[in-house]
């Protein structure tokens, strides 16, 4: 005897209760639903490690040899950015282990440096690893500063000999000394920025295979029209009653993943809990609309899947976080507005760094309340799928 049978559920309820029987009995629906976003949510919390990179392993080439040379190279050493993990006998040799990826980056001294910083003038070199970008980024940061006092020490050295103050005379090279605040992100931590954005980007590609495996299946099974049975021909009611469960999953699985991000990683969160809570099931449910939106349009779920890959793959970038927008094409840009990921880091950057209310991320919420209605819109055409049994074609 079934058990929806022993029990008065509801019509609604009972039309759920059979997505549940079928989410309880293939294993893939509760690894993709459930298992695969705790573990993502584990992988972002620990992948950035303190939150800053340290100890990056570089090369020195100190082809000098001399007092001076060494107590470069102590300078260099004490750098928290950096670790000398090996000296080379020259350049050639350094920028194969560069290369290699064996360090990322190396500082090189030249013969005669230390003769030559008094005389005609003294070049010291450092080369990284640019290919990678923020890992390039801060080792070019790091020599910059580390070597500064390198580059004034001649001049203060000769104005000291013909009678100036050392103290005079740096405030002489620098003028005007630099107050760096570092807006939203005090401590230029990386999971400040990235960890929350990353998680929801790959939070999308998980909602739009489920949500289009949970659809697809039923035509793929020959079960179409066995479910639009059971919700009385209504593609609405049969819709809401197969996604529903997956959608209070991923929105429970969302407030956990909040909770962790701003309880316990600690990020800056200046907004509203109850708005940026709105985002996020606005966000989820625009996602499940899209994987809707694009079986109903490309009926056939091998390609549809791999359509979905990439969609959700290009979230990443047409997010906006590791490239601006601004800077990308027209084509581009306006692309980018048919992704719920984009709309969503938008809204989540107004309310989580600069606090602002419903007013101020209004526009980015309202194109995500259009991704359900344009899937509603085409709830016909999936009904005539489901009914005409023509699955894997794009008639």
């Amino acid at each position: 005897m079934p058990i929806s049978s022993l029990f008065p559920f509801p019509s609604s309820l009972k039309k759920m209760f059979r997505e549940l029987h079928r989410m309880t009995s293939r294993r893939i629906y509760l690894v993709a639903a459930v298992v695969l976003p705790l573990f993502l949510l584990l992988f972002m919390c620990t992948i950035f490690g303190s939150g800053q990179m340290r100890h990056l392993p570089i090369g020195v080439v100190d082809a000098d040899n001399t007092s001076t040379s060494r107590s470069i190279i102590r300078n260099i050493a004490a750098v928290p950015t950096f670790t000398i993990v090996h000296h080379y006998a020259d350049d050639a040799e350094a920028r194969a282990a560069v290369q290699r990826k064996e360090i990322y980056g190396y500082l090189s001294i030249p013969h005669h440096f230390e003769a030559d910083m008094l005389g005609a003038g003294a070049t010291i070199s450092y080369y990284y690893h640019y290919a990678l970008l923020a890992v390039g980024g801060e080792v070019m940061s790091a020599f910059e500063q580390a070597l500064i006092p390198v580059q004034l020490a001649p001049i203060v050295v000769e104005a000291v000999s013909l009678g100036d103050r050392e103290q005079g005379i740096e405030h002489f090279l620098l003028p005007m000394t630099a107050d760096d605040h570092a807006l939203y992100n005090p401590s230029l931590d990386y999971s400040v920025y990235l960890s929350l954005p990353i998680y929801y980007i790959m939070f999308q590609i998980l909602i739009l295979l489920v949500t289009l495996y949970a659809v697809g299946s039923e035509a793929k099974a020959g079960t179409g029209g066995e479910w639009l049975s059971a919700a009385r021909g209504n593609i609405f009611v049969a819709i809401v009653s197969k996604l529903l469960p997956y959608t209070l999953i991923f929105i429970a699985e969302a407030l956990l993943a909040n909770y962790v991000f701003f309880h316990w990683l600690r990020i800056p969160f200046t907004g509203g809990v109850a708005l940026f809570t709105l985002c996020s099931v606005l966000f989820i449910l625009a996602t499940q609309s899209v994987a809707v939106i694009l079986y109903t349009l490309l009926p056939a779920l091998s390609v549809v899947i791999s359509v979905v890959s990439m969609v959700g793959s290009l979230g990443a970038t047409l997010s906006g976080l590791t490239f601006p927008l601004s800077a990308m094409s027209p084509v581009v840009r306006y692309a980018a507005l048919l992704f719920p990921v984009r709309h969503f880091t938008e809204a989540m950057q107004c309310v989580v760094y600069f606090g602002g209310g419903l007013m101020a991320c209004r526009s980015s919420l309202l194109v995500l309340c259009l991704f359900p209605l344009v899937a509603m819109a085409l709830l016909p055409r999936l009904r005539m799928i489901m009914v005409s049994r023509r699955y894997d074609t794009f008639e």
